[in-house]
């Protein structure tokens, strides 16, 4: 039975997800290898590694006999989108709030 896919702030949500995404923002790593990270069965750090694979944060390239993991940017797109939309939103407001402020300045 297939887990339903999760969104990118319950893929990130996890504090292993996000320690296996640190350690490959610096190299691509056998699965093996960054089992070796954690405090957890390589079947579980394999599990998280699907997770992250299935919500396109990273991608899996069979070399030889190892399975190497690397960074990919889908997941991380979807989530600076987000991101974006609420800086944007906020930076709107508190340009609206500068511009009231510098009004009530000016009148006085």
């Amino acid at each position: 039975m297939e887990q339903p896919r999760l969104d990118v702030f319950q893929v990130i949500a996890d504090p292993s997800r996000r320690q296996i995404l640190h350690l490959l923002s610096k190299d691509s790593r056998t699965i093996n290898s960054l089992a070796e990270n954690f405090d957890m069965s390589r079947p579980a750090v394999s599990k998280h590694i699907k997770v992250l694979y299935n919500a396109g944060f990273i991608s899996i390239q069979d070399i030889g006999r190892e399975r190497h993991c690397v960074l990919k940017q889908d997941g991380f797109k979807e989530l600076n989108e987000w991101l974006a939309y609420y800086d944007k939103f906020w930076g709107d407001k508190l340009d609206k709030l500068g511009a009231l402020m510098n009004d009530k300045m000016n009148k006085k």
